[in-house]
């Protein structure tokens, strides 16, 4: 089945020498430590906290509206710390999610209104199902769908993952078209 084409108004994005796509409603915070690889997409309504601690997103990402980003925090004996957050390549954050993770691998779809909690890891080729909150500190194995609060383990990706998520996340981007604003 091919994907329909998603248009958005060109005057309502800013794109990069590396094709990133950033949505000028999103709120980038300490964008001189936040690092988009290339033919990124930061949808509307956004947050990412990068001035908290570095934040670097991989290749043909996409980050759907409304989704909230911040490095894990970790209480020391005097005071905290934040950490840097490291997201892989060919991601899929969809609407509304708040990420908190240590790591995120490549490969990995995350679900609408999920919660991934501080200092959590998602390995390579995972899946986390909708309205999922996964505990602090929680590890997600590669090849694993997770779903429930506490998000548990209910099934297993097949080895083609990668394949699906490269195709998912180049087609979403080559289908997302800019079309001339109608403001005047």
């Amino acid at each position: 089945m091919d994907q329909q084409d998603v248009t958005y108004d060109k005057a309502e994005y800013i794109e990069t020498a590396s094709g990133n796509k950033v949505s000028r409603s999103c709120v980038l915070c300490g964008s001189q430590n936040i690092v988009l690889n290339g033919k990124t997409i930061v949808q509307s309504g956004c947050i990412i906290r990068g001035d908290l601690a570095n934040i670097n997103v991989g290749r043909q990402c996409l980050i759907s509206k409304g989704t909230v980003i911040t490095p894990p925090f970790r209480k020391l004996p005097h005071g905290g710390a934040f950490y840097p957050i490291h997201i892989g390549d060919h991601i899929i954050v969809e609407e509304n999610s708040i990420i908190n993770a240590q790591a995120i691998g490549s490969y990995v779809h995350i679900g609408k209104n999920c919660i991934i909690s501080r200092s959590c890891v998602l390995k390579d080729c995972c899946k986390i199902e909708d309205n999922t909150v996964l505990a602090p500190e929680t590890v997600v194995p590669p090849f694993t769908i997770f779903s429930g609060s506490p998000g548990t383990i209910t099934g297993e990706l097949p080895e083609t993952t990668q394949d699906i998520m490269i195709n998912a996340t180049r087609n979403f981007y080559k289908h997302f078209v800019a079309v001339k604003s109608t403001k005047t």
